[in-house]
């Protein structure tokens, strides 16, 4: 199983990233997924979740109405699109195999809102 995560950088309050990531090594399209995110002194936080085909996807309130989940089942990639980012949402973000986001993880890319 490999989980790439990009698309991370510094963006000022109310910016926008769109972050993606590259699953090889297991049969994407049959996996929910999931975004966590984990800053410095915090635990890691489920920020979104999707099913396998698309389906069943939630948000932690803490980022409802900002954050965006996708997938495209055909490229074996995830997507997640960070909108009117705030401070708090500094963090590094990560994929994960799993919808609740306790499963294998990528290495991570870091957001800082600044």
């Amino acid at each position: 199983v490999q989980l790439v995560e990009s698309g991370g950088g510094l963006v000022q309050p109310g910016g926008s990233l769109n972050l993606s990531c590259a699953a090889s090594g297991f049969t994407f399209s049959q996996y929910a997924m999931s975004w966590v995110r984990q800053a410095p002194g915090k635990e890691l936080e489920r920020v979104a979740g999707i099913l396998s085909r698309g389906g069943n996807i939630v948000y932690a309130d803490s980022v409802k109405g900002r954050f965006t989940i996708s997938r495209d089942n055909a490229k074996d990639i995830l997507y997640l699109q960070l909108t009117n980012l705030k401070a708090e949402d500094t963090a590094m973000y990560y994929c994960s195999n799993t919808y609740s986001g306790l499963g294998q993880r990528g290495q991570g890319t870091q957001v800082t809102v600044s």
